[in-house]
């Protein structure tokens, strides 16, 4: 394969990254307030939470952006491709970040709970202060690996015209009847971009731990 069929492959990168970092943030966001009515002691508000979060990780990712792009975006609320697969891989993204973050939460012992208690600290208080940070902490490596998957399939955002890798990769295999070359070059690209988050999730996860034993 040429530089130049390279070159037009790259042409995706941008939304590559835009999807996938997009998509991670809104989950980031979002999945914190899901985890806090997931945990609520009222139990429509976690029966709710439950049912949102089953839902949007019980679909396949491509029909959320068909419902979304074909189903929402055909009426009278427009929407573009990129928007469409954005909206999309942010949904699931919150529903698998707030299980995330229920797994690291899940992780801190009792004790400190316990504690808090005993020194008057309220419900918040010792939530922002005392899980939080720790949570945090634990739930990085899981978040690092949910990353990586989220960019992988930020691929099926090709699906509904969203010029992003596969979709340059799946038109350059049209133009030169080379699909095995052209896609073997695509899925490398994929492995150097998530080669980056995983060395920094390892040096952050290495720099928190080692706060933690200071």
């Amino acid at each position: 394969m040429s530089i130049a069929d390279l070159l037009l492959i790259l042409r995706g990168l941008s939304a590559t990254i835009a999807l996938t970092l997009g998509a991670f943030l809104i989950g980031a966001l979002l999945g914190a307030p899901l985890l806090v009515i997931r945990e609520s002691r009222l139990i429509p508000l976690r029966l709710l939470a439950m049912t949102i979060i089953q839902i949007a990780r019980g679909l396949p990712p491509i029909l959320w952006l068909f419902i979304i792009f074909f189903g929402i975006g055909t009426g009278h609320f427009r929407i573009s491709p990129f928007g469409a697969a954005l909206a999309s891989l942010g949904l699931i993204s919150a529903a698998n970040m707030a299980e995330i973050y229920r797994g690291a939460l899940g992780s801190i012992h009792s004790g400190q709970w316990d504690a808090s208690s005993a020194l008057n600290l309220g419900r918040w208080y010792t939530f922002l202060d005392v899980a939080a940070p720790q949570t945090f902490r634990v739930a990085l490596p899981s978040a690092a690996s949910y990353l990586i998957g989220l960019m992988k399939e930020s691929a099926v955002a090709s699906t509904i015209g969203v010029t992003e890798l596969t979709f340059y990769g799946n038109q350059q295999s049209q133009l030169t009847f080379r699909g095995l070359e052209v896609f073997a070059m695509v899925g490398f690209i994929y492995v150097l971009l998530s080669l980056p988050i995983a060395w920094l999730s390892r040096v952050a996860d290495g720099y928190l731990q080692a706060k933690v034993a200071d």
